[in-house]
């Protein structure tokens, strides 16, 4: 196996098994809460991503055991999800109960990765994991290379980046400047983008990834880059992209200089005034609302069950095995 082979494939293992601050190898960088967890966007070239909707409303784990579900049982069970979802039980879903719910899936997700990798690194459930004992875990392989094979590149990644783009991660999570992460500092490194003390890493990190010359900036192609490669040379765009190039320039490249500044990429990656979970329960609630009410019955939701879990095409998950919770 040479070298460039075994760096994609400890790039993957190291994403995989760590959830480090790398993309798997062969994926696009992308903002995590604009995309599933098949790295797909909620709308793309004007097609809408139902599979978003599904991750947001169950969680991305749990999302994969409605594939096995017939079109009954996924109405069943959702409908015992629905009557959770109506904490006043009277009879409505309203956007603040849905936003809630979506919050909680949106916890319970992380909560349960941080744990498995939280048990993964700190068996002995101390307090806090140290550096070095992260580093050990994850790139100690690293330490046999000679330096040719440290900066080897593939796919614009090497181990020399990948081990230096996780220690600036857990330096900004580690608040208290111990050099060892508590659970909740864990957390914050293994998912930035959910605390608000690593949005600038977030953003850092994300104009690493499309920035693709290095000159500080997003240019258009680098901004397509991240959603469209051609399969030939003289390959046509389709016309999402010219969309998307029009979108580039109307609405992101707000100086209209051709270029995204750090400015415009964190109004992009990180705005200020936008609550995603709100933006989703709007979404849902639109898609069903039979009769315009703002707000949605069983039978709503139950009618357009597939905008919620589909069947042969979701999950399900733990929600709905832990039968006392319900």
């Amino acid at each position: 196996m040479n070298t460039g082979t075994i760096l994609l494939v400890a790039a993957a293992a190291i994403s995989l098994a760590a959830a480090s601050s790398i993309p798997a190898a062969g994926e696009l960088p992308h903002n995590p809460l604009e995309h599933d967890s098949l790295n797909a966007k909620h709308f793309d070239g004007g097609e809408h991503n139902s599979q978003f909707d599904h991750e947001a409303f169950l969680g991305a784990d749990e999302a994969k055991k409605y594939d096995e579900l017939s079109p009954e049982e996924s109405k069943r069970r959702l409908g015992l999800i629905v009557d959770r979802i109506d904490e006043d039980k009277d009879g409505f879903i309203t956007l603040a109960e849905l936003k809630a719910w979506i919050q909680y899936t949106q916890r319970r997700y992380i909560d349960e990765d941080v744990g498995r990798l939280w048990r993964q690194h700190n068996p002995d459930n101390e307090t806090t994991i140290s550096w070095e004992t992260y580093r050990n875990s994850i790139y100690g392989f690293m330490d046999a290379l000679e330096k040719e094979e440290l900066e080897q590149e593939e796919h614009g990644i090497s181990y020399k980046s990948m081990l230096k783009r996780d220690r600036r991660r857990w330096a900004v999570a580690d608040q208290d400047l111990d050099d060892k992460l508590t659970r909740e500092e864990f957390t914050a490194f293994l998912h930035p983008e959910e605390h608000p003390t690593m949005r600038d890493v977030v953003l850092l990190e994300t104009t690493e990834d499309l920035d693709k010359d290095k000159d500080g900036k997003i240019s258009v192609d680098e901004y397509i880059g991240d959603m469209y490669r051609p399969s030939t040379p003289n390959e046509d765009e389709p016309e999402w992209v010219l969309s998307e190039r029009e979108a580039f320039s109307k609405h992101r490249d707000l100086d209209q200089d051709g270029y995204l500044t750090e400015a415009e990429i964190r109004q992009w990656i990180v705005p200020n005034d936008f609550d995603h979970a709100e933006s989703e329960a709007k979404h849902l609630i639109f898609e069903a609302d039979e009769d315009n009410d703002e707000k949605l019955t069983k039978a709503e939701v139950l009618d357009k069950y597939d905008v919620f879990v589909g069947s042969q095409a979701t999950d399900f998950g733990e929600a709905l095995a832990r039968h006392d919770e319900f």
